[in-house]
């Protein structure tokens, strides 16, 4: 029986890419959320 085909390894910089993205996704989502719950906060009164 034959070995399943693989497809070769991919490059550094297409993992390098691929966590950028990732890492960038993961601030802008913490960013959004921290934003709209500082929006909550200040509309129910809670101000710095």
């Amino acid at each position: 029986m034959a070995a399943p085909h693989r497809s070769p390894p991919s490059s550094w910089r297409k993992r390098l890419g691929w966590l950028v993205v990732l890492w960038l996704g993961g601030v802008l989502a913490l960013s959004a959320f921290a934003g709209l719950l500082r929006l909550v906060m200040n509309w129910v009164g809670m101000t710095a």
